[in-house]
């Protein structure tokens, strides 16, 4: 037992250091200082601002040491403990994957092998883009779910009640949002490496930079982190449509009514325009975050961010509310 609880804290700890240390963590430390020189040139080229403020709007203690952001450092941390206990009781990608390869192989009788009549480079980068956009739309559809139904969004909430916003936010998560964003992506890895390994074999490779996805790391080396942050950085309007910019995402975590149940997306946009989602971005307008404007003197609170969401989701269920 004493072994069971040293291991178990030594993979804490180990989970603790490896968010800011492991390049395949959103929060990788060189992600963040990019995200900074990005929100930098921005400020210094559209806000004309000299290094001391731009210093300033971009490590004020207001942000970083607000009672926000002080609840997002904390969920971080036990999340991370609660998550670690839980997720080996999952079912793994791979166990997933050759269940779903299996189920593959009696449906068709026979494995075609179209990859032999393919160049060796291209399924690599075929598997690389299908992972990276079937994630991408899961995690639209899981995020919109979780917005629309309402006994999910009393665990949504808690990511949406922050009021300021840094890279940490993006991990301010109920967990049993965590848990089920999880399993989200063990479904979305399973799929494509069964469909994918079924079809093509051993021709089959990810593309990657840093053990990451390519796709997925020019992503985060683009400014990632600024879309939970308050640096307002937009794109041009036909580029929106297509890439969700971090003030778009802003706009998702805006207090104003008619910015509510907006861009769903994590990197494309099409899935919110063709979902009928999608708001371009508003440069000229000031955005308050949180759930609404109203600030209650509990809401962060660890008592209210792990417990309240449990109380209002079964009084969401069809089943509990009274006739």
């Amino acid at each position: 037992m004493e072994t069971l609880f040293t291991d178990y804290f030594t993979d804490l700890y180990t989970s603790v250091y490896e968010t800011v240390l492991n390049p395949r963590k959103r929060v990788f430390f060189g992600y963040i200082l990019l995200a900074f020189i990005i929100a930098g040139i921005w400020l210094k080229w559209r806000k004309n601002m000299r290094a001391p403020m731009i210093a300033k709007s971009l490590f004020s203690p207001r942000i970083w040491w607000s009672n926000s952001a002080k609840a997002d450092y904390q969920l971080l941390l036990i999340n991370k403990a609660i998550l670690l206990a839980i997720v080996p009781l999952l079912i793994t990608k791979m166990a997933l994957a050759t269940v779903i390869f299996q189920q593959l192989y009696e449906l068709m009788g026979s494995r075609p092998l179209p990859g032999s009549l393919m160049p060796d480079w291209a399924v690599p980068i075929c598997f690389t883009l299908f992972l990276f956009v079937l994630d991408d739309f899961a995690r639209y559809f899981l995020h919109m779910l979780m917005h629309r139904w309402p006994f999910l969004w009393a665990f949504h909430k808690v990511h949406h009640s922050a009021r300021t916003m840094t890279p940490f936010t993006v991990l301010r998560t109920h967990p049993i949002e965590g848990l089920l964003f999880t399993l989200r992506s063990i479904l979305v890895q399973a799929v494509s490496i069964g469909v994918f390994l079924f079809y093509f074999g051993d021709q089959v490779d990810l593309v990657t930079v840093l053990g990451v996805n390519i796709a997925v790391f020019i992503f985060n080396v683009t400014g990632s982190n600024l879309r939970h942050s308050h640096i307002a950085i937009h794109y041009w309007g036909w580029l929106e449509r297509i890439l969700i910019s971090p003030a778009q995402h802003q706009i998702h975590h805006s207090t104003r009514v008619r910015h509510f149940d907006k861009n769903f997306g994590a990197v494309l946009a099409i899935w919110d325009w063709m979902g009928g989602s999608l708001h371009l971005s508003e440069p000229k307008t000031e955005l308050r975050f949180g759930i609404s404007d109203k600030v209650e003197v509990d809401e962060h609170t660890l008592k209210t961010l792990y417990l309240g969401p449990f109380r209002e989701s079964w009084s969401a269920l069809p089943f509990t509310r009274k006739r």
